[in-house]
């Protein structure tokens, strides 16, 4: 069989995503020529690789195979590839991470420090949800992902580095804006903005509620940090916020933070790898930067 890489890459995209689209998506081409690399793959081997149910593709038995050994090839050529960057010293070459949305307030700024210092670092970074950067790691799909809430899991190496700090915002209007001291009972009384289930900010603020055995029902659900922040700002309600992401607000004073019990809740980031994962020389170096660095946006934050 003379199959290449790329059709290994394209085949093991398709097995992942049970889709042609979304694998044409992620290797920047168009959904055609993904076939037809398959399919000459397909003729490589001999046997149909794909069977389709309905409008859904399933591998094949001779599918499963192929993709068990897909995953094993690709993963000695990206340790070869490891071996030869550390070999070399350069810390250049393709970077993939997946954070959670939250931290796309400072992330980027991280990731745009590091690149003025290795600009040959050709970086991926994908924004999503707990829950899919959760499936992203267990399925060792980047370098590490960045979270704030980290499940108790022994298989994962996991590495605090900034820290997060959470609070009550409010429009300045808000009849407690100027209230001190406010119990956590009076904002369960009040409209409360809040992130879907499963997503690291609501675990905090759920977990902190049911220590107090308070509940609240949410007045809406919105599926970003920045659609939440809008709602308040337009007078909607309350939510608790990273602090990270309040800073152009409140200095604008179109936010204010309210004096509530319990807050701010203080909690640390993490950088989170599976446990035996090698990193390459550019993923350990931007590791180890965010790990040293990260505190320089704090104190931009400041000013």
């Amino acid at each position: 069989m003379h199959f290449t890489l790329q059709q290994l890459k394209l085949f093991e995209a398709v097995s992942r995503h049970a889709s042609y689209t979304r694998a044409a998506e992620e290797m920047h081409l168009t959904q055609p020529a993904v076939s037809i690399q398959l399919k000459r793959l397909e003729e490589q081997v001999g046997l149909p690789l794909f069977e389709h149910v309905g409008k859904k593709i399933f591998p094949t038995v001779a599918g499963k195979t192929m993709y068990q050994a897909s995953c094993d090839i690709l993963a000695r050529v990206s340790e070869l590839k490891n071996s030869v960057e550390t070999l070399k010293g350069e810390v250049k070459g393709p970077l993939q991470l997946a954070v959670v949305t939250t931290s796309k307030y400072f992330m980027p700024h991280l990731l745009g420090m590091f690149l003025t210092k290795y600009p040959d670092v050709e970086p991926k970074l994908v924004f999503t949800n707990r829950a899919k950067v959760m499936q992203r790691l267990h399925n060792n799909e980047d370098d590490f992902v960045v979270m704030g809430q980290i499940p108790e899991d022994d298989h994962l190496e996991t590495y605090p580095f900034l820290e997060n700090i959470l609070v009550v915002a409010a429009h300045p209007d808000h009849p407690l804006a100027n209230t001190k001291q406010i119990n956590l009972d009076e904002i369960v009384g009040e409209r409360f903005l809040m992130r879907e289930q499963g997503s690291g900010t609501r675990l905090v603020f759920d977990r902190l509620l049911e220590e107090k055995s308070l509940k609240l029902e949410p007045y809406m659900e919105l599926g970003s940090s920045e659609a939440i922040k809008q709602g308040v700002m337009a007078g909607l309600g309350l939510a608790m916020l990273s602090l990270h992401s309040l800073r152009l607000e409140l200095a604008a004073k179109k936010l204010v933070v309210l004096d509530v019990e319990g807050f701010p809740v203080k909690r640390r980031w993490f950088a989170v790898h599976l446990k035996g994962r090698k990193l390459s020389l550019v993923a350990r170096t931007f590791l180890d930067f965010i790990l040293t660095e990260s505190h320089i946006i704090l104190e931009h934050d400041k000013k």
